[in-house]
C-alpha cells in the first residue's frame, strides 16, 4: 500500500498591502497582503486547515507582520 501525506504552510497573495517602514531592513516600501494557512494533504488533497492568518510581507527583505 502506498500512502502520500504531506504537511506544511500554504500562502495566497491578496494583493498590495500599505506602506510602511521594515524594522528589520529600514527601508520604507510597498508591502503585500498575504494569507496563511496550515494544512495537512492526503493524495495532494487538503484534509485539514487550521492557523489561518492574515500577513503584511516587506517587498525588500521578506519580514512580515500579522495584521
Amino acid at each position: 500500500m502506498f500512502l502520500l501525506v504531506g504537511f506544511g504552510t500554504k500562502q495566497r497573495h491578496l494583493g498590495p498591502g500599505s506602506v510602511r517602514t521594515c524594522r528589520r531592513c529600514g527601508n520604507t516600501s510597498q508591502w503585500a497582503r498575504v494569507r496563511q494557512v496550515r494544512q495537512f494533504t492526503l493524495f495532494f488533497l487538503p484534509v485539514a486547515r487550521w492557523g489561518r492568518r492574515e500577513l503584511e510581507v516587506c517587498g525588500i527583505c521578506g519580514n512580515a507582520v500579522e495584521i
